[in-house]
């Protein structure tokens, strides 16, 4: 895999004009594009249609949490517009994420990834919920349940990539939010980590977002991030 397909650009914004201006001025530099919950809301699915139709690839980002049934539904409708990667929620169980693998199976290059543990979340806030554990434990515990699930990958923060790839083993796919370059500011992520230091512990992706398209030159910025790689 090469490093710009590892990239996956967030479009974290509210407008249909707004990412086409941003896949415009990336162009052929990025090939990978995060569609969450806010874009979808205010613009609807097409733009997941439309993005696949210009080549890219689509990391739906649903956090899917609901009755298994309902779940398996919006996988298949995903699945159809040609998304490349939707999650559930790994708090929702086995249940939950074994209904999404089972409704991907029609779908060969639809993967299905199970979140962990939120990148803003703390040990605090995971007591708040009743849950004594570190977010490092609770990581690993909801990965274990995603892997016996079938799930083909996770969702985590860079600090935890490297326990989950000595569980997960070699072929699972690790995605890793709350990346930043150094010196930015992590923003509302609680436990960041820069590209690289996320890829050589072993994630497979990783998603950036105001770093490159808020950037004067989004292109240039994009390049910045995948020089930063580079061994």
């Amino acid at each position: 895999m090469d490093q710009d397909s590892r990239i996956i650009v967030a479009l974290d914004c509210d407008s249909r004009t707004a990412v086409d201006d941003t896949v415009d001025r990336l162009g052929d530099e990025c090939r990978f594009y995060k569609v969450g919950l806010e874009l979808l809301t205010a613009v609807g699915p097409d733009v997941v249609t439309s993005l696949v139709a210009r080549g890219k690839e689509v990391f739906l980002d649903l956090k899917l949490f609901e009755i298994p049934n309902s779940v398996a539904g919006a996988v298949r409708a995903a699945g159809a517009r040609g998304v490349s990667m939707v999650t559930v929620h790994g708090m929702g169980g086995r249940g939950i994420m074994s209904a999404a693998v089972d409704a991907a199976r029609d779908f060969p290059d639809l993967r299905i990834l199970a979140l962990t543990v939120v990148t803003s979340m703390t040990d605090d806030d995971l007591a708040d919920i009743g849950i004594s554990d570190s977010a490092e434990q609770q990581v690993l515990r909801l990965a274990r349940l995603a892997d016996k699930a079938g799930c083909h990958g996770v969702i985590a923060s860079p600090q935890d990539v490297a326990a989950l790839r000595d569980v997960l083993g070699a072929d699972a796919l690790i995605v890793t939010p709350g990346v930043t370059l150094p010196g930015e500011s992590p923003s509302e992520h609680a436990r960041p980590g820069t590209p690289r230091a996320a890829l050589t512990a072993g994630a497979s992706h990783v998603v950036m977002g105001r770093t490159i398209t808020r950037a004067t030159d989004p292109a240039a910025a994009f390049r910045l991030v995948r020089d930063s790689l580079a061994v």
